[in-house]
């Protein structure tokens, strides 16, 4: 069962691959000029010349240094089977060091809360523009409507909404391009903040350049979402769309300037995006940013889905349910997710109230996220046998721009940025707590060979006096070893209730680094009785375990390796592989532990959160009808010495 072929992540070059790219991959980066000026300036601010120049040039050279040199060319090529996404990437260098395990954590958690704070910045932003028409208008109200019909219509699948995101995109970033130009004519010194010239003149000579810097950083957010989003649509998509995306990003960004310029000495007011409109492009330009907003947001939504679901098949967080609402490629959908998500961007926007309020709390979580992906970044470049000298100068230079952000934002942390790294914090220590379980679960192990256990089970199996429970019983194993199963299992199978079956089968499914495997070996432990299968499946592969075995047994019974008799007899045709029934043994911490305090702590943690997550039956794709739930005490070391002591019956003394 392979077919690894038939999914690989790179897309032709083509007309069509670059409006999907537009739709799906620049929604977050192209949607910054509706704040990254106005933030620049500050709200209410006097507008002066060196800001805004300075401002501006920073703007180019960030988009320059950190988007298109860092990700565009250079991190775009660290893909995984054309995967993309800081766990991809972790996945291509965690052989290296093992300690590369905490930045991958700490910048997929940054990544994941970031899908909190996008949609509301975004969307807020845009429904503002209505202020200028309407100054009474609860436009914070508004975006909470957006957002959550956003997040409602997640359970549906977005994919032919998706179809128009392209052509959308195309006409936003048009705009973009073309109200630049317009404006850029009010002063065309702008042209000159190309150099670097003002940009290093406003972070040495004026006295909040550090925090300028801060608010400079907005522009480039995208970019780790852009390499998350790899495998939608290909690097060379990738890279010949964002010509034409930094092109119009630039010239709005330079026509803002210009507009800025033209009223420079007044107090900011007005977003100057949406400032240096002609009046009767007002109401246009409102609603093609509304959409232009919808649609980052959707992509910011839909790569936390992708993100979380590439960590739970990497053993990173907990089995949440993953669903596929449409056959198109990469769609996925995680009810929990959602929810989380949701309920965090409605606080946000009740909380900040405003877009200017939560550019506080926006751009400190990413810039973690950026510089773990620098680090795991380098890392690469050393298995790739790049010159040492090269990789040192790239590292040494990014770790310091990079860190340059992250103290011009560390001013934010007061202002709101607490909310985002917070919440980073707790998802790095769940992700932490689930990795260190995992450890100590594995390091206590309680496997046994099958074939100590082979004659009872084949006694069991030919026991005419035991009810039969089922044609083929399958138990899922996280014994890796092809002869071994823990001892829980044949504990059930032998002791709880004798469970008599034609066929034992132990499976163990090894989630790949390369995304879309579909293999399974077949261990037979005694021919036609007891087997043991090890299922290899990519990390993006949806684990159908009753379709899987159903296909494994058929394709064994046609090569003459398995001979199985149905105990329906009279639908035997129907049913040529038999009956199935799964047991899923569901463990608790036994009182009988002798754990260190703080192991302890860990595991009752991790199986109470594993108990109050997403059963493990719809985890692997189970029909409930075939599925027996169990519960067993997990004793991982015993106490070894009972000071307990009998003494003389005091009554008979």
């Amino acid at each position: 069962m392979n077919t690894n072929g038939s999914h690989h992540g790179h897309r032709n070059i083509s007309a069509a691959g670059l409006f999907i790219t537009l739709g799906i991959i620049f929604g977050d980066i192209g949607t910054s000029p509706l704040y990254v000026m106005k933030a620049i300036v500050g709200e209410g601010q006097m507008i002066d010349r060196l800001v805004v120049l300075g401002g501006v040039s920073l703007v180019f050279w960030t988009l320059t240094l950190q988007t298109t040199i860092k990700y565009v060319l250079l991190t775009l090529r660290a893909d995984n089977k054309g995967e993309g996404g800081i766990f991809s990437l972790y996945t291509l260098v965690r052989r290296r060091e093992k300690w590369l395990l905490y930045p991958a954590l700490l910048g997929g958690a940054a990544m994941i809360s970031d899908g909190m704070i996008t949609p509301p910045i975004s969307v807020s932003s845009a429904v503002e523009g209505l202020g200028i028409k309407y100054p009474g208008l609860p436009t914070m109200g508004i975006a909470i409507a957006i957002i959550s019909i956003l997040f409602f219509v997640q359970r549906f699948g977005t994919a032919a909404v998706g179809k128009s995101f392209g052509p959308i995109m195309f006409v936003w970033f048009l705009v973009l391009g073309i109200l630049g130009l317009m404006n850029i004519g009010h002063d065309l010194e702008v042209l000159s903040a190309l150099s670097p010239h003002y940009g290093v003149k406003l972070l040495f000579s004026h006295p909040k350049g550090v925090y300028i810097l801060g608010a400079v950083f907005l522009c480039t957010t995208g970019a780790e979402a852009l390499y998350a989003d790899l495998g939608h649509c290909g690097r060379e998509n990738i890279q010949v769309s964002w010509i034409f995306v930094k092109t119009c990003l630039v010239l709005n960004y330079l026509g803002q300037a210009a507009w800025l310029l033209h009223h420079q000495g007044q107090h900011l007011e007005d977003n100057p995006f949406f400032g240096m409109m002609p009046e009767w492009f007002v109401w246009p330009g409102i609603l093609i940013a509304t959409l232009a907003a919808i649609i980052a947001s959707q992509a910011l939504i839909s790569g936390s889905f992708t993100l979380v679901s590439e960590a739970i098949r990497l053993g990173l967080l907990p089995k949440l349910t993953v669903q596929f609402p449409t056959n198109m490629k990469g769609q996925i959908y995680i009810p929990s997710v959602n929810t989380f998500l949701w309920v965090g961007c409605i606080g946000v926007v009740l909380l900040f109230r405003t877009s200017g309020a939560m550019e506080a709390a926006y751009g400190l979580a990413i810039v973690l996220a950026m510089l773990c992906t620098t680090i795991l970044l380098s890392n690469w470049l050393v298995i790739k046998r790049l010159n040492s000298i090269v990789i040192w100068l790239m590292l040494i230079f990014y770790l310091l721009l990079e860190g340059l952000f992250l103290v011009a934002n560390g001013s934010k942390f007061r202002e709101g940025g607490y909310v985002t790294v917070g919440m980073a914090g707790l998802l790095f220590g769940i992700m932490l707590l689930w990795v260190k379980a995992k450890r100590i679960r594995q390091r206590y192990s309680d496997e046994v060979k099958i074939k100590d256990f082979l004659d009872q089970l084949i006694l069991l199996s030919n026991d005419e006096d035991i009810p039969k429970y089922a044609t083929n019983l399958v138990f899922l194993s996280s014994a890796k070893n092809p002869k071994k199963v823990e001892e829980k299992i044949l504990y059930s199978i032998l002791q709880t209730q004798p469970k008599r079956a034609n066929v034992y089968w132990f499976v163990h499914i090894e989630t790949t680094d390369e995304p879309h495997t579909m293999e399974y070996e077949v261990n037979t432990i005694s021919q036609d009785d007891v087997y043991k299968l090890n299922f290899r499946l990519g990390f993006r592969v949806q684990q159908r375990m009753n379709v899987f075995m159903k296909k494994v047994v058929e394709e064994l019974v046609e090569n003459e390796e398995l001979t199985v008799y149905s105990r329906y007899h009279s639908v035997v045709s129907k049913y040529p592989t038999g009956d199935f029934r799964f047991v899923i043994i569901q463990e608790f911490l036994s009182n009988e532990n002798e754990l260190p305090w703080f192991e302890q702590i860990i595991m009752s943690v991790y199986l109470a959160v594993k108990r109050w997550v997403s059963s493990p039956k719809n985890w692997f794709g189970l029909d409930s009808d075939s599925v027996e739930e169990e519960q067993a005490p997990l004793l991982l070391q015993p106490v070894k010495e009972v000071n307990l002591h009998r003494v003389q019956n005091r009554r008979n003394a």
